[in-house]
């Protein structure tokens, strides 16, 4: 059975549909987040980075990291019907064993650091997203905060 080692709660700047994480150190990361960003699949992974596409054009989103020890289970969606808007997979490979937010102008400045137990390490990615509809009808009027919101879960890639 899996075990949880840690669980990060953060927000996150989304601009023009995007965000990102990113490993730590751009030297093991050849196209720094926006480069090659396009709106459109949920979860694309590149690189030393994960781009997500957000159904909101400019918010503040919430963002749950979990890193685990083993493949976890799917957590139930925080939305009334239970069910998460978009959910995918993938795979990163984490040199520096750090991972930050990105967002159109950079790295996220606000604390947004996310250490991973390994490194260097090949991660496996589990995804998920709920609150799109909504956020995708409020963003067109206002600057919405905390309306979408991401759990991500990290667990080590069989080698």
């Amino acid at each position: 059975m899996a075990e949880q080692i840690k669980r990060l709660v953060v927000p996150v700047r989304v601009e023009f549909y995007g965000w990102a994480l990113q490993d730590w150190d751009d030297d093991y990361v050849p196209d720094t987040f926006p480069d090659g960003f396009e709106a459109g699949e949920f979860l694309m992974p590149h690189a030393g980075r994960l781009d997500f596409t957000s159904a909101g054009h400019t918010h503040r989103a919430d963002v749950t990291v979990e890193e685990w020890d083993a493949e976890p289970p799917t957590p139930s969606s925080p939305a009334v019907s239970g069910d998460w808007d978009e959910v995918d997979e993938a795979t990163i490979r984490c040199a520096s064993g750090k991972l930050r937010a990105w967002s159109m102008g950079g790295p996220m400045t606000d604390d947004m650091e996310i250490e991973l137990s390994r490194k260097p390490a090949t991660w496996a990615v589990r995804a998920m997203c709920a609150g799109r509809k909504e956020v995708a009808e409020l963003a067109q009027h206002s600057v919405p905060h905390d309306v979408e919101c991401y759990v991500i879960q990290f667990w080590p890639a069989a080698p």
